[in-house]
């Protein structure tokens, strides 16, 4: 993929004011739900869709990057990246780029941390993150 597509689909993840953008060969996909689900889901659903693809993200903490690494992603940016989630992405060789990187992702009312992110925070494999995942989405209100 050149630059010119690269910046294609960060420009979609902003103009349309989306959470995630997927580009796969010729085919870009565009998600709008909060945190990993819509990761998970395709993680779960496609697995084979995520091999190889470049995705846009607005927020990357460490689960959504081992989500990333499971499903085989080539490149990844992030709006905002947590340290944890960089240093997952790069020990697995993912090319990444990122508009900031902050310690860690906070949850949606600013008061602590990401409940995810503090779920995998002792985790040392993106498999470890994935039991972390797989165990809080059964335990969320559906």
């Amino acid at each position: 993929m050149d630059d010119k597509e690269r910046e294609k689909v960060i420009g979609c993840l902003f103009e349309e004011q989306c959470s995630l953008v997927i580009r796969n060969g010729d085919e870009m996909r565009v998600f709008r739900e909060r945190g990993v689900k819509d990761l998970y889901r395709l993680f779960r659903e496609e697995p084979g869709f995520l091999a190889g693809v470049f995705i846009a993200d607005k927020v990357v903490g460490k689960a959504a990057a081992a989500l990333m690494i499971l499903g085989g992603a080539a490149e990844v940016f992030a709006d905002v990246v947590s340290s944890p989630a960089l240093a997952f992405l790069r020990a697995a060789g993912i090319r990444t780029s990122y508009t900031l990187e902050v310690p860690q992702i906070l949850n949606r009312t600013q008061t602590g941390s990401c409940p995810l992110e503090e779920r995998c925070a002792d985790a040392a494999t993106p498999e470890a993150c994935l039991e972390q995942i797989e165990e809080f989405i059964a335990a969320s209100p559906k």
